[in-house]
């Protein structure tokens, strides 16, 4: 590519490259690519320029059909598994013995079971994301990494980032290279789905609530969604958990109030992982969960992301449940999955335990976490197993093969990180967005998609822990 060229040139040349960053993170505040900075996480008044790559990342044009043409059989299938309480029992039974926090998110869901359901309105946001694995014999191949179902970020204050990148490379005389960069809409996509549930819900003076958390980071990627919502005249209000907890309540037809404003739709900025919970605000969880307010997602899509379901679905003819009639559906969803194995008590588990142990640098390990910085590699993988693989506390993880992605040459741009040539390697993550109504589906559709790149010196990942930095991908 005419790109590392370019690369290999300007890391030579400080004066050309210190312009050419300067002119990179100049545009980026133009165009409101912009964090709080972790010094001042509640202020809006001290803000720097979101990490971002200098240049876009290569990326096969197959790959990323792939990604995008699968995506809204995705939508369909977390839909369809977050409906099938039988499925979600099953799958998840081991984990919620060894995993007490996906245990309490049960518990509520078996609670709103258990009630007569008051919302018919289903709404969901989520992401999938993929590596490109690349094979010894140098065929690759998309594989999936995990599909998120709660608190989906990665889009807001990044989508104009291909505004920045289609610069740089004009910059340096890669015009034509340049129109290889997609622009997409992945905001007002994903905004209209929440907008769509506000409709149907049917209270023009009802709030859509953005459940948030205590240090917010990303409070200005949060604006540019609510920004879309008010274009449309729909009112948003930001509450904390345990604002709910002690100002939220149910009237006797189970409509949902904070601070005398009726919700129609709770939207989970925060709440999937356990540190965000109190004996408080898990009571505030179930309050909105019994609510008629629609939820983003609500309790069993949430369980419907959860990395065991992930591991159940690449049995040999699980996804036939859900797609029965439908075999080249299933076909191209199983194309994208790496190899995942349980860690459930028993034979089958016994043999992962032990495979695993053989050849750690083969596996990743994960626990039923989201957010990034949770995996564990090599001897890490030992390490945990050795300690858990004689109980019930190994059916907490479930083991995957780890995928050796495509290596590409870029610079990270972040704030205090001196410029250098890095290798990297990127996730593809794909945005999807639905509304069911019943029965009827009334919104699917693919909402765009992202890269996001890292130093090869990391094994893990998350752009809130500083690793990873915003990408776009430049078609080849």
């Amino acid at each position: 590519m005419a790109t590392k060229v370019i690369l290999e040139q300007l890391i030579t040349n400080a004066e050309r490259l210190n312009s050419l960053v300067d002119e990179a993170k100049e545009m980026a505040f133009q165009h409101g690519i912009l964090l709080r900075t972790p010094e001042t996480p509640n202020s809006s008044e001290a803000v720097s320029f979101a990490p971002f790559t200098l240049f876009p990342s290569p990326v096969p044009k197959a790959t990323l059909l792939q990604a995008l043409a699968v995506h809204t059989h995705f939508n369909t299938l977390v839909d369809k598994i977050s409906q099938d309480p039988d499925f979600l029992e099953e799958a998840l039974d081991g984990t919620i013995q060894a995993d007490d926090f996906i245990a309490k998110l049960f518990d509520i869901y078996r609670k709103v079971q258990q009630e007569d359901r008051t919302q018919s309105i289903v709404v969901g946001l989520n992401r999938s994301d993929y590596m490109v694995d690349q094979r010894a014999d140098r065929t690759s191949s998309l594989k999936q990494i995990e599909i998120n179902t709660i608190a989906v970020g990665g889009f807001g204050v990044s989508d104009r980032l291909s505004v920045v990148h289609r610069h740089t490379m004009k910059s340096v005389g890669l015009l034509e290279e340049s129109k290889c960069i997609q622009d997409t809409s992945r905001t007002p996509r994903m905004s209209a789905a929440l907008a769509k549930a506000w409709e149907l819900y049917g209270q023009h003076k009802a709030v859509i609530l953005f459940l948030v958390e205590e240090v917010q980071l990303s409070k200005l990627s949060h604006r540019t969604i609510e920004r879309e919502l008010w274009n449309r005249n729909i009112p948003v209000v930001h509450r904390r958990f345990d604002e709910v907890s002690r100002r939220g309540s149910l009237d006797a037809d189970k409509r949902l109030f904070i601070d005398g404003l009726e919700v129609a739709v709770v939207y989970y900025r925060y709440g999937y992982m356990p540190e965000h919970y109190t004996e408080q605000t898990w009571d505030a969880r179930l309050l909105m969960e019994r609510s008629l307010a629609v939820k983003c997602p609500d309790i069993s899509t949430h369980l419907a992301g959860t990395k065991k379901v992930q591991q159940v679905l690449a049995r040999p003819g699980v996804l036939e449940r859900f797609f029965p009639d439908q075999p080249q559906v299933v076909e191209q969803i199983r194309a994208t999955f790496a190899g995942l194995y349980t860690l459930d008590m028993g034979p089958e588990g016994d043999r992962t335990v032990a495979m695993a142990l053989a050849n750690p640098d083969k596996f990743v390990l994960k626990p039923q976490r989201e957010g990034g910085g949770n995996n564990y590699f090599g001897e890490d993988i030992v390490r945990v197993l050795q300690e858990v693989k004689g109980d019930e506390r190994r059916a907490a993880y479930i083991l995957m093969d780890r995928i050796r992605p495509r290596i590409e040459q870029n610079i990270l741009l972040k704030k205090g990180l001196p410029l250098k040539l890095t290798s990297i390697c990127y996730e593809i993550g794909v945005f999807g967005a639905y509304v069911r109504h019943g029965q009827e589906m009334v919104l699917n559709e693919v909402a765009g998609h992202i890269l996001r790149s890292k130093s090869t010196e990391y094994d893990d990942a998350g752009l809130m822990r500083g690793i990873t930095t915003f990408d776009n991908p430049l078609i080849i």
